[in-house]
């Protein structure tokens, strides 16, 4: 028989700050094998309905099912790369005319910060030109070999994460079964609530964000429709796919679609046109789309979600901003699940009590 041992809290926090370090080292140590790990096991939940299908109501072997559900994952990621790229190529034949473009807008800002700061072109000039110069000599190299680095790295995960949603999906049954033989049977029922909530709660995150992506491609494509920016439909596109970044991926957005619009016009009056869209476009995301597709799904709240996402973001970087949410979420059904660590899981949730009244017993004092 294993008897509980009753622990104070100040033990308990100190227990579970301590686990939490130990994991946020270990990821920190090892992100570059763990980030595709988590990576392929977000998208095998998210595949598993079409292997559930095939496998169990096509009759298809489990390993036939397993490469068409990778094959089909993959086909739709290509598809989209295959319209960027011939759409990319349409705006390579307009390089010259971005280029002249681009001259007369910078020389039109040089001329706004002559007449308004005093300072002459040519001391603008050679400022610049101190500036880029400083660049190249302190920090060409390191940029370089990053740039080599980030390369390989991006084309080793390429290869690497659909092998491993494969055989997710493979030993999908081989993974419960372990997980099963770690808790006592009697525990079994809970077991599997869990993993059922993990399920539809990643697939409802991972939904929502195709759901969003959809939405502000279409919202940006109509707004720069309007204002009369060429290749609306690519960048709204492009706007819709970076936005999945949290906080950067909007700007890398928003400069290429001001690099594009020179394509067609240098008039400021078109940048500002094409900033006040991104600005409204984002406006509806995160008061609008945010809180109804993504938070209700997750009920995960913004404090705990922006916290995460910075940590993921310096831990794992760009990849670790993605996975920062579906992994909260994962974290929030187990601590809900486990009586010691509900209040934990309660924490990170997007619950809001009206108002909260003490509780208080009051003593008798017998004279």
């Amino acid at each position: 028989m294993i008897r509980t041992i009753k622990l104070p809290f100040y033990a308990k926090l100190s227990f579970i700050l301590i686990t939490l370090i130990c994991f946020a080292f270990i990821f920190c140590v090892g992100k570059d094998i763990i980030t595709p790990v988590l990576m392929a096991f977000l998208f095998a939940v998210l595949l598993l309905p079409i292997f559930t299908l095939l496998n169990v109501r096509l009759k298809f072997p489990r390993h036939l099912a397993a490469i068409l559900c990778v094959l089909i994952f993959a086909a739709f990621i290509v598809g989209i790369l295959v319209f960027i790229s011939y759409q990319v190529k349409d705006i390579a034949n307009d390089f010259d005319a971005i280029k002249k473009n681009v001259n007369v807008f910078i020389i039109e800002v040089h001329k706004f910060v002559k007449d308004n700061f005093h300072i002459s072109i040519g001391e603008q000039k050679k400022y610049l030109d101190t500036v880029t110069k400083d660049s190249v000599k302190n920090g060409g190299v390191v940029t370089l070999g990053s740039a080599i680095l980030s390369i390989t790295d991006l084309l080793i995960d390429c290869t690497i994460i659909p092998i491993y949603t494969f055989l997710f999906l493979l030993y999908k049954d081989h993974f419960i079964l372990f997980l099963a033989k770690l808790v006592n049977k009697e525990d079994h029922s809970a077991l599997k609530d869990i993993l059922g909530q993990i399920r539809v709660s990643i697939n409802n995150y991972i939904v929502s964000l195709l759901l969003e992506m959809i939405v502000v491609s279409i919202l940006t494509g109509l707004g720069l429709w309007i204002v009369g920016v060429k290749y609306f439909i690519l960048l709204g596109l492009i706007t819709g796919i970076l936005n999945l970044i949290p906080y950067i991926g909007i700007t890398i957005a928003g400069i290429i679609t001001l690099l594009a619009s020179l394509s067609g016009t240098p008039e400021t009056s078109v940048f500002l046109s094409i900033l006040l869209v991104n600005l409204v476009v984002q406006l509806i995301d995160n008061n609008l789309l945010v809180p109804l597709i993504i938070n209700s799904k997750v009920e995960i709240n913004a404090f705990v979600s922006i916290l995460g996402i910075i940590v993921g973001g310096a831990a794992a970087g760009i990849s670790g901003m993605f996975l920062a949410i579906p992994l909260l979420a994962i974290l929030k059904i187990i601590f809900e699940r486990i009586e010691s660590l509900e209040p934990w899981g309660y924490l990170m949730g997007n619950h809001m009590p009206r108002k909260f009244t003490w509780r208080i017993r009051k003593l008798k004092i017998e004279n």
